[in-house]
């Protein structure tokens, strides 16, 4: 049984969970199943914090709200734990998969780190291969339940170790069999893409898509470095792009605000921010606008123009789903269904597809809101 993510939300007697939706920032290691986690470590004899898997859900809960990216990464430390094997690979792979799709997501894209399981033994090329096992068997299982989805694999690099352009090599072998884009995540605060260049210099000479987390626990430099050294098409998180924002004027409720040139480019160039409202609030990434939602600068950059979309980042830390999050915002920000379709199609649009295969997503999503 998933994690409980709001099953009743309704915008204008909608159901949002019932509709078509796409997820681009999700890692596989943030998702993974608190029973399915006692399980897994019980059969390799790891010792877990709660034995109860409500009780394992609050424990993550409480440990991820702290403030801190460095501190909500720990948590990770148990998830991965249980990911060393094949089997726990293709198990978790494959209910990530079917909790998308119950969730309402037609297409997903899920980000990890291959370098991070190969604790039991296996080689990257083993971890990739049992990842899109677990893809493909999920995708089969929900296909079987009458409904559809794809997913596809953001191979990712860490960007405190030095293995990014074997990482990026390694994506590359595998674009043809479920691998999308490439990714660099961890700790983002004194490791800028610049680190890397030579991963993105590689990616960029094979016509591979990059999506860089930045924008998070680092501020526009970070940016600008993943736009820069990463040629990223996308940014992972993003959020601290409302750094190069400057309010110049109020009128009453129309606020004014100037764009810097790193903020302008971004907007202008439609480059997608990855926003996680719930969990830009729990690393602290959006603390100097404030501490709650109404706080986060994601309705002044949609009012603004950019590209956002809403994304979950981990959904077992931050207890959550494409729903709440969508949820959260509508009852925050007070949106409709036309923003939360706007929401999508721009996922849609920034999606690593084919233009035809992108095409197709957005007439999906726009006929399943029209109906």
């Amino acid at each position: 049984m998933a994690i409980d993510q709001n099953d009743d939300a309704r915008v204008q007697g909608v159901s949002i969970r019932e509709l078509p939706k796409v997820s681009l920032h999700d890692h596989l290691d943030g998702a993974v199943r608190p029973e399915t986690i006692i399980e897994l470590a019980d059969a390799i004899s790891l010792e877990v914090p709660e034995t109860d898997p409500g009780a394992l859900a609050d424990w993550f809960a409480e440990r991820s709200d702290s403030g801190s990216l460095v501190e909500y990464l720990k948590t990770f430390d148990l998830t991965t734990a249980v990911m060393q094997t094949r089997e726990g690979l293709t198990r978790v792979a494959r209910e990530f998969v079917e909790d998308l799709a119950a969730d309402g997501v037609v297409y997903g894209e899920v980000r990890w780190a291959p370098e991070q399981h190969l604790q039991g033994g296996l080689s990257l090329e083993d971890v990739v291969e049992a990842v899109q096992e677990g893809i493909e068997d999920g995708e089969d299982a929900v296909e079987a339940a009458g409904r559809d989805i794809r997913v596809g694999q953001l191979i990712t690099a860490m960007r405190h170790t030095d293995r990014s352009l074997e990482i990026a090599k390694l994506a590359v072998e595998f674009r043809t069999r479920g691998a999308v884009g490439f990714d660099i995540a961890g700790p983002e605060d004194g490791f800028p893409a610049a680190n890397h260049r030579a991963a993105f210099d590689y990616l960029a000479s094979q016509f591979f898509p990059v999506t860089v987390h930045a924008g998070e626990a680092a501020g526009l430099d970070s940016i600008r470095s993943a736009l820069i050294d990463g040629r990223a098409l996308r940014l992972g998180h993003g959020v601290r792009i409302a750094e190069d924002l400057e309010v110049i004027s109020r009128e009453g409720e129309e606020v004014f605000v100037q764009l810097g040139d790193l903020a302008r480019w971004v907007r202008d160039r439609e480059i997608p921010l990855e926003l996680s409202p719930s969990s830009n609030l729990q690393t602290g990434a959006i603390e100097q606008w404030g501490k709650e939602l109404e706080d986060h600068p994601f309705d002044l950059l949609y009012q603004l123009g950019f590209a956002v979309t809403v994304n979950v980042d981990n959904r077992t830390q931050s207890r959550t789903s494409l729903t709440r999050e969508l949820a959260l915002l509508a009852e925050t920000f007070e949106y409709d269904l036309g923003d939360l379709e706007a929401f999508q199609l721009n996922a849609a649009a920034a999606a690593f597809l084919s233009v035809e295969e992108r095409e197709e997503l957005i007439e999906l999503i726009a006929d399943g809101f029209a109906r």
